[in-house]
């Protein structure tokens, strides 16, 4: 059966727009890739941010001002990310919005017992992340992520616009063929914020109990789950 949007976009449509776009757009900039999509969905787009940076809020920012910057608060974050993530919303031209899980972690731990991070981190991740982000993302046509190809092996072919087919949105990841260096040197060049820890020997910033500061030589993600072979929160597949 074809389900349709609140804006009217058949999924079978925006599935073809994502499709082609990948193809269309894979040597553009990210400021390209983003015009496309602001000018494809409008205010049917928006942004998640972990609020490492605010690189992508700021490129989204541009291609259309006052967008929607989604941020999930699992309970469990450092004082840094809450920070930033309040430093974002009063500096930059974005909507900062804040989703909860369902649950408190006094709730969740009454439920499941304390320390799920640390039993079962998948379903913790379930619980805290991919559930609110689901249900968060209910009122749009396409979301835009901070993912980049050189972070970890996973993450290598992550396609600048994709079709995520879980959730049937358009996925927009325009900084995918960016390095390291290139988020440095836009950080640099804009005066961008940055999460105080990136500072502080972390490369991949998530819950606190689950995050690590890196060990020399490791890929941005190492610190995430150290010990497990566990690399992804769910969010991305």
């Amino acid at each position: 059966m074809t389900t349709v949007s609140a804006q009217g976009r058949a999924t079978s449509e925006l599935r073809e727009l994502a499709e082609r776009a990948g193809r269309d757009l894979e040597g553009a900039s990210a400021a390209e890739i983003l015009d496309w999509a602001a000018g494809t969905f409008g205010r049917r787009l928006c942004v998640t941010s972990s609020m490492e940076d605010s690189v992508v809020a700021h490129l989204a920012s541009r291609a259309l001002p006052g967008i929607d910057v989604i941020f999930l608060d699992t309970g469990y974050h450092f004082p840094e990310t809450i920070g930033t993530r309040d430093a974002v919303a009063a500096v930059l031209d974005v909507n900062v919005i804040t989703l909860t899980p369902r649950q408190t972690v006094a709730e969740q731990d009454a439920r499941y017992g304390p320390g799920l991070h640390d039993r079962d981190p998948d379903l913790c991740c379930r619980l805290r992340k991919v559930q609110p982000l689901d249900e968060g993302l209910a009122g749009y046509d396409a979301w835009v992520t901070g993912l980049r190809r050189d972070e970890s092996p996973t993450r290598a072919g992550t396609p600048v616009v994709a079709w995520d087919e879980k959730r049937e949105k358009v996925k927009v990841s325009p900084i995918a063929r960016w390095t390291q260096e290139d988020v440095d040197a836009y950080v640099e060049e804009h005066g961008m914020l940055t999460n105080p820890l990136l500072m502080d020997g972390y490369g991949s910033i998530g819950c606190a109990p689950c995050t690590r500061r890196l060990l020399e030589g490791e890929d941005a993600r190492a610190g995430r789950w150290g010990g497990r072979a566990k690399t992804e929160c769910g969010l991305h597949g």
